[in-house]
């Protein structure tokens, strides 16, 4: 027994000197390995080139691209970052590897608010993505889904007659507008005459869409992420929740009327389209133009579909009509156009 003690007694020194010789062994072979970076501005320990957020604009750019060339490395805390400047550099990056670059990063929280991508607006290029392009195309928003849906039509005479009915009052544009493709979008999504439950999901988007945009220090200081300093993470739970008991109900109303009265053709909205793909587990098969929706899917896409058919549509119908008041000769031409779309309706 003694005899053993001994011959244990100079393990802990050995360990001791080989553990740190192994680590810096390890050290120096990933760092000969590692690409350099391109050049940039030098950042501090761990927050990196952080003090330079507030001048990151595109004038800042455009400064530091002055000094330090056509592409050039940025380190925001533990994110590394490349911006590129140059023609040539644009057109190798967006013209000639595009595929490479194609992929849009995630923060948590819309890596957290999309069900881990499960969307098209930032799933991975790849098959999925193909194939969900493809299904937006051909199925959700070809020519033919478009003209079967009676609600653009009827959200645009209401409105039309609500301005009408207000002749020479003042009208906001914005308000109006936003209104207009909220309804619009809402019903062709969900499929509901009614607005009920669209202040409830509207409110929703509105927090996802905070969310989306909020400064979240775990995104480049990874280990700070389980103390949640800012409270980020109870508020993306709260969020999704909010859509999961939203969404879920409504995709067990459509599956329940499905069982019991069947699909009637024209009497669909998107929800009956996506649910024509689901499955309990996702699947892409690019040989066979096959695909199959999990619920998270389903969820995903609604987002997509409804955050970038009314803000996004909104505003850029706002700018346009204010474009429009600004240039009194283009106002006349669109003007003089209308009676080709009432030719149009007619025929």
């Amino acid at each position: 027994m003694d005899s053993l003690l001994q011959a244990l007694q100079p393990l802990p020194m050995t360990l001791l000197f080989t553990i740190p010789l192994l680590f810096l062994l390890g050290l120096v072979f990933r760092t000969r390995r590692r690409l350099p970076y391109p050049p940039g501005p030098k950042g501090l320990p761990i927050i990196g080139n952080m003090s330079l957020v507030d001048q990151l604009t595109h004038r800042g750019l455009a400064k530091l691209a002055k000094q330090f060339g056509g592409i050039f490395h940025l380190r925001i805390g533990y994110l590394h970052m490349v911006a590129v400047s140059s023609p040539d550099m644009a057109r190798q990056v967006l013209q000639f590897q595009d595929n490479i670059f194609s992929n849009r990063p995630a923060t948590i929280a819309i890596s957290y608010l999309t069900y881990d991508r499960a969307d098209m607006a930032f799933a991975h290029y790849g098959p999925f993505w193909r194939q969900m392009r493809k299904l937006c195309v051909m199925k959700l928003f070809s020519r033919k889904r478009a003209e079967s849906w009676e609600s653009v039509r009827d959200e645009v005479d209401s409105t039309v007659r609500d301005v009408a009915a207000n002749t020479g009052k003042a009208v906001n544009i914005g308000e109006l507008v936003f209104s207009l493709t909220r309804n619009i979008i809402y019903r062709a999504a969900f499929g509901s005459l009614s607005h009920d439950g669209q202040d409830e999901f509207i409110g929703i988007l509105q927090e996802f869409s905070k969310l989306f945009g909020a400064f979240n220090i775990a995104d480049f200081i990874p280990w700070l992420g389980w103390a949640d300093p800012q409270g980020l993470n109870a508020r993306l739970e709260k969020a999704r929740r909010s859509l999961d008991g939203f969404i879920d109900h409504i995709i067990d109303d459509h599956i329940n009327k499905k069982k019991n009265h069947g699909v009637v053709e024209g009497d669909t909205d998107m929800v009956d389209d996506l649910l024509a793909f689901y499955s309990e587990e996702a699947k892409v098969n690019e040989s066979d133009d096959s695909i199959k929706l999990t619920r998270d899917n389903i969820k995903a896409i609604i987002m997509d579909v409804m955050f970038g058919g009314t803000e996004t549509v909104a505003s850029a119908i706002e700018w346009a009509m204010a474009e429009l008041m600004k240039s009194p000769e283009d106002l006349k031409k669109c003007e003089d156009g209308r009676p080709l779309f009432d030719t149009l309706q007619c025929g």
